[in-house]
């Protein structure tokens, strides 16, 4: 599966890319390797992401960097802070994008009321 888009996370100062951390947004998720000595890949399917937010500090503004937060419907990652990326906006608009295309591609829609306390996924096919 090729990667429609892929960041590595970047130290503050400056930018530099001093971190092992990758994230890469392939058509059907969104993966994300950690770690030098010990690797880590995590996955999040695309339509189970219920909601992003995107911010920028005044740190990263000047550094060209910024932040997107991912709301999941994931066991191991519900919440999962995609920090200090270069092309930070370019890859929210491109996860939005693929978000919707992967909910249309498999006819699912979200639920208005989620119930927390449940643990159970939101998502109901359409008829």
């Amino acid at each position: 599966m090729e990667a429609i888009m892929r960041e590595r996370k970047r130290w503050g100062f400056f930018g530099i890319p001093w971190t092992f951390t990758v994230y890469t947004l392939k058509e059907k998720k969104l993966v994300i390797d950690t770690g030098l000595f010990t690797s880590v890949k995590n996955e999040i399917l695309l339509y189970r992401i219920v909601d992003m937010t995107y911010t920028r500090t005044l740190g990263q503004k000047l550094f060209g960097l910024g932040t997107i937060t991912v709301y999941a419907n994931d066991k191991t990652s519900p919440t999962l802070a995609i920090r200090n990326i270069k092309h930070s906006e370019a890859f929210y608009e491109a996860l939005s994008d693929a978000v919707e295309q992967d909910r249309m591609r498999m006819k699912l829609r979200q639920r208005e009321i989620i119930d927390i306390d449940s643990g159970e996924d939101f998502y109901d096919q359409e008829n």
